[in-house]
């Protein structure tokens, strides 16, 4: 099989299967990766003069990723024996609540 032909397999499969919930998770995600990559760019091409100002964005991309993940598995509905007593609403504040600590703390590290 050619890599487009799995590539389409691969996207008919999700279209079909995956929940709305997790397609939105799965955008933020995308955008979020997106952003990160952005700025790995930028300081490689421009430079790190103000290092803090790269290094808290930059963290603060992979930190939401990695807290996006952690949403993402406690929605999705293939993952409820895993995660008991924890309503997707229950995930999704917590998730709301780590983002308020994280860029609390991005801001205090930017100065």
């Amino acid at each position: 099989m050619s890599v487009v032909a799995v590539l389409g397999k691969f996207w008919q499969e999700y279209t079909k299967n995956t929940p709305k919930k997790l397609k939105i998770i799965d955008a933020y995600l995308f955008y979020i990766f997106l952003t990160g990559v952005t700025q790995f760019v930028y300081c490689c091409l421009v430079g790190t003069f103000p290092f803090n100002s790269f290094l808290s964005g930059f963290i603060s991309c992979v930190s939401c990723f990695v807290l996006g993940v952690c949403l993402r598995l406690q929605v999705n509905p293939q993952n409820k024996s895993q995660f008991h007593g924890i309503s997707p609403e229950r995930g999704f504040a917590d998730f709301i609540f780590a983002h308020i600590i994280l860029h609390i703390v991005v801001m205090n590290f930017i100065g």
